[in-house]
C-alpha cells in the first residue's frame, strides 16, 4: 500500500537559480545533485527531517507548467517568524502572514513565480 510521498516536483527555468533560491533563501539541503542526460541535472532536496524530497526539474517541454500555483503547501512550527525571516532574505510574499480561524497562512513565490502556501 502508499505510505508516503517520495518527492514532488517543482518546474523551473534554470536549475542553478532554482537550487540557490531554495537553499540558500528557504534552507533546503541538497540530497543529490548529479547529471540526467546532457541538458538537465537530477536534484533532490531535502526538508528539514522529512521523508518527502523536492525535486527541481527544467521543464523544456512542459514550460506551461512554470509560474502556476502547485497546491503546495510547506508547514512550519511558527509562520510569522518563518516569515519574517523569509522575507528579510528577499523571498516574495504575496502578502504578510495572517492568523485565520483555521491556523497561521501566507504565500510565497521562487524565482520562476511558482506559487506556494506556507503554514502551521
Amino acid at each position: 500500500m502508499i505510505n508516503g510521498i517520495k518527492f514532488v516536483s517543482i518546474p523551473i527555468t534554470d536549475q542553478d537559480r532554482a537550487l540557490e533560491f531554495y537553499t540558500k533563501k528557504l534552507g533546503f539541503s541538497v540530497f543529490t545533485d548529479q547529471p540526467m542526460g546532457p541538458e538537465q541535472r537530477w536534484i533532490e532536496l531535502k526538508l528539514g527531517r522529512s521523508d518527502t524530497m523536492i525535486v527541481l526539474f527544467a521543464a523544456d517541454e512542459h514550460k506551461g507548467w512554470i509560474g502556476k500555483p502547485l497546491n503546495i503547501a510547506f508547514r512550519c512550527s511558527d509562520v510569522m517568524a518563518t516569515y519574517k525571516e523569509l522575507a528579510a532574505r528577499g523571498v516574495e510574499f504575496d502578502a504578510p502572514a495572517e492568523k485565520h480561524e483555521w491556523g497561521w497562512h501566507c504565500s510565497f513565490k521562487d524565482p520562476d513565480g511558482n506559487s506556494f502556501a506556507l503554514g502551521d
